[in-house]
């Protein structure tokens, strides 16, 4: 089935300028309505047809939805603020580098500019079957394209697929788990916290979907707790060209170090499954081990149960050298003070 480039189809357009009007309408709509952040992922399905809303709410008007905050020991982002801003902002920058350094790393400078960080997160998976309209799984089908002696899966998940194989795109969803982040997400029923871990899901979960946002959900703020902040990171990024691309593999990593040991830490790989995939066999091997010896054996374990398809394979090589450079640190290594 070929990809529908015709434009959008109609929709009618609300720009309300609070959080609770915001709500209303989307409960008034019955979940029906889309809620709009930077524009970039949702305007691009509607051009090809994959979605095709009755209702647009466009939250760009809600300033309560943007800038960077503290408030009882947290730092506080708002997810309509732009990628460009959370790359460069001081108290980021400061505490939690590995945001930061991720942010300033997705796509090209004019789409962080409008790009939010709450879209990055929330964004669609790329699977060019899936995006294509082709009646797969994950579009209600009963087939995965990319799973099949003749797909084409270079992009494609080594681990948790159920039936889909499509991967999150996002290069701050890794960062934001390492950094053991929480999210606000409001709805008409209410307000509830979820850890960054768990917001993300897999196919097994939900094969529709790539987080727990419900029709109605809003995300209201992504808070990141002091539990890492100014310790030791390394975020990389694999990918074809230099710029604009999504990831082929990622990784976040953060650790705490004492006396020359690995006190604790936490990777995060990005790009190879339905939603980042934190490593806590590495994370147990490495703790109270030295550098080297961690970057030893601990490794060899990022690709463990690692199921390959036909054009992936590279991809069980990448995680296991990405997370060997994280626990030697040197040059791709920084420092939050």
């Amino acid at each position: 089935m070929a990809t529908t480039r015709d434009g959008m189809t109609a929709f009618d357009l609300y720009r309300p300028t609070g959080v609770e009007d915001a709500l209303s309408l989307a409960d008034r709509l019955n979940g029906d309505a889309w809620l709009l952040a930077g524009g970039l992922d949702s305007l691009e399905r509607f051009k090809d047809r994959i979605k095709q809303p009755g209702v647009v709410i466009d939250l760009g008007n809600i300033e309560s939805l943007r800038g960077v905050r503290e408030a009882g020991g947290d730092l506080v982002i708002g997810p309509m603020t732009t990628l460009t801003e959370v790359a460069a902002h001081p108290l980021i920058r400061e505490r939690f580098g590995l945001l930061a350094e991720a942010a300033g790393e997705v796509a090209s400078p004019q789409i962080r500019n409008q790009g939010t960080l709450g879209g990055n997160l929330c964004q669609d998976t790329r699977c060019w079957y899936y995006r294509s309209g082709w009646a797969c799984y994950r579009a209600g089908g009963n087939i995965c394209y990319a799973d099949t002696p003749e797909g084409m899966n270079r992009e494609h998940a080594i681990f948790g697929a159920s039936r889909c194989v499509a991967v999150s795109p996002s290069d701050t969803a890794p960062p934001l788990v390492a950094l053991e982040a929480r999210f606000t997400v409001r709805s008409a029923l209410g307000e509830r916290v979820v850890v960054a871990e768990d917001f993300f899901i897999g196919p097994d979960h939900d094969i529709t979907r790539l987080t727990v946002l419900e029709p109605g959900d809003l995300l209201t703020e992504i808070r990141l707790p002091s539990t890492w902040a100014g310790a030791p990171y390394s975020f990389e990024k694999v990918r074809d060209r230099a710029v604009w691309d999504f990831p082929l593999v990622n990784l976040a990593a953060v650790m705490r170090l004492s006396g020359g040991r690995i006190e604790r830490a936490r990777f995060v790989l990005g790009a190879v499954a339905a939603k980042p995939w934190r490593l806590p066999r590495v994370e147990a091997a490495v703790a109270g081990r030295s550098r080297e010896d961690a970057a030893n054996s601990a490794p060899s374990l990022a690709a463990k149960g690692a199921v390959p398809l036909g054009h992936n394979g590279y991809k069980t090589a990448l995680a296991r050298n990405l997370v060997r450079r994280a626990i030697l640190g040197g040059a791709n290594e920084k420092e939050t003070s």
